[in-house]
């Protein structure tokens, strides 16, 4: 909890992320899923490739959801880990509330060692909220890809995902630059909240034709040769809502990519 992975350096995190095998792993998930990655892209308006990645981030497609006992889990951080105790007695309130809905012992599930639950890890509250019957059995089972898949998509439309909007943009700076006024952008955070145009005032230029009326944040991340800046854009702001870390939310969108790239058709 007090060191997690997305803490690291972004180039330590992305090489631990975007290996390999999570990139074939990726293609095979979207090739078993097509059909109901497809429907998902078509009601919520969420890129399948950004459904994909999510998945692969968070649990490998699947294959390491965690073997915590969630209430053990939730009970821990709620009453001996001061830190987040208020946020995990809510969390452990929409637990026992959740496995009453769903009719199952609280006793019973297994999750990550910060309680969160299934294919795409909902903590119980997100659970809630957010998690769908996409299969039309009766059951939000977010244990099932089909459930996992339309709850992510509905989770990132809640959030406010712009369909066929851009995600992020490199940074480019300028010799010219106002190192100050650039500092004060950077401090605001991850919600959009100047324009391009401003960025440009400050220095910087997106490597790419952007409008300058568009609404962005900028942060940045370590790199092997220093920190690299980015603009955000609205729906780069919504994945950091899955989770609030840069580096999560860089990954997820750059293994997204690079599925896009790589898949068939």
């Amino acid at each position: 909890m007090m060191r997690p992975s997305t803490s690291r350096p972004w180039h330590e995190y992305r090489t631990s992320q975007l290996t390999e095998a999570r990139i074939r792993g990726g293609l095979e998930y979207w090739q078993r899923h097509a059909e109901t990655l497809r429907r998902a892209g078509t009601e919520y308006g969420v890129p399948e490739e950004i459904m994909v990645a999510t998945i692969g981030v968070e649990t490998n497609y699947g294959e390491i959801t965690g073997g915590n006992n969630v209430m053990d889990a939730l009970v821990t951080l709620a009453f001996a880990y001061p830190p987040r105790a208020e946020r995990f007695r809510s969390e452990l309130e929409h637990y026992l509330l959740l496995t009453r809905e769903m009719k199952r012992d609280p006793l019973s599930l297994k999750g990550s060692y910060a309680g969160a639950l299934g294919v795409p890890q909902f903590l119980p509250s997100s659970y809630r909220r957010h998690a769908v019957d996409f299969d039309n059995d009766g059951r939000r089972d977010l244990w099932t890809h089909s459930d996992a898949i339309g709850s992510i998509g509905n989770y990132y439309k809640a959030y406010g995902w712009q369909p066929g909007e851009p995600v992020m943009a490199a940074l480019e700076r300028r010799p010219e630059r106002a190192d100050d006024e650039f500092a004060l952008l950077l401090a605001r955070g991850l919600k959009p909240h100047t324009t391009v145009a401003a960025v440009r005032r400050v220095g910087m230029i997106a490597a790419e034709p952007v409008a300058d009326d568009a609404l962005v944040s900028i942060f940045g991340a370590d790199d092997t040769a220093g920190v690299r800046y980015w603009i955000g854009f609205n729906n780069f702001y919504v994945i950091t809502r899955y989770n609030r870390s840069v580096n999560y939310a860089l990954a997820v969108y750059e293994l997204a990519q690079i599925l896009r790239r790589a898949r068939p058709g």
